[in-house]
């Protein structure tokens, strides 16, 4: 789903705003696109991107584990706790993909005691919102240094760059 209205709104008003009443609609709407993607495979969990502590003490949860524990009860996966954050670092809303990339760069390191059950699995990386792509590389790269084998991103919206030419529009 692009990043327009109504799905904007709904991920302002998770992330921002405290609805997290809102996740359960949110997380079936990402189980529903990500349901083909299980058949078949045994060693699947739901990883969700971590928060920092500031962020997580204000807003009372972490968006991302909201979705990841409706996804979790949609799709029968566990969810998995997997990563932290090594450090905290500035909001990305502001800043441009290049600033993005520095601001995440090495924020994410897996979780103590971890390493036997994510080499070899598949994880599903579970975040409310794609924009340029940083925090989930930045966490599957945390990932994959401890030998998992591939790594799914499921957000429930993808926000699309403006586009510069003139009366262009996103689709």
């Amino acid at each position: 789903m692009v990043l327009a209205p109504p799905a904007d709104a709904l991920v302002h008003a998770l992330k921002y705003e405290g609805w997290k009443e809102l996740a359960p609609e949110m997380g079936r709407a990402m189980a529903r696109a990500l349901a083909p993607l299980r058949s078949g495979e045994d060693d699947v969990f739901l990883v969700p991107v971590p928060t920092t502590m500031q962020r997580r003490r204000s807003r009372g949860y972490n968006q991302a584990r909201l979705l990841a524990e409706v996804l979790g009860r949609e799709l029968s996966l566990p969810v998995v706790d997997a990563l932290r954050r090594t450090r905290g670092g500035a909001t990305q809303v502001a800043l441009h993909p290049s600033q993005r990339l520095t601001n995440v760069r090495g924020a994410f390191a897996t979780r103590d005691g971890l390493s036997a059950r994510l080499k070899g699995a598949h994880v599903v990386l579970v975040d409310d919102v794609l924009t340029t792509g940083a925090t989930a590389g930045a966490a599957a790269s945390a990932l994959a240094r401890e030998g998992v084998c591939r790594v799914t991103l499921v957000t429930y919206a993808r926000a699309l760059p403006l586009l510069k030419a003139a009366g262009a529009s996103h689709p």
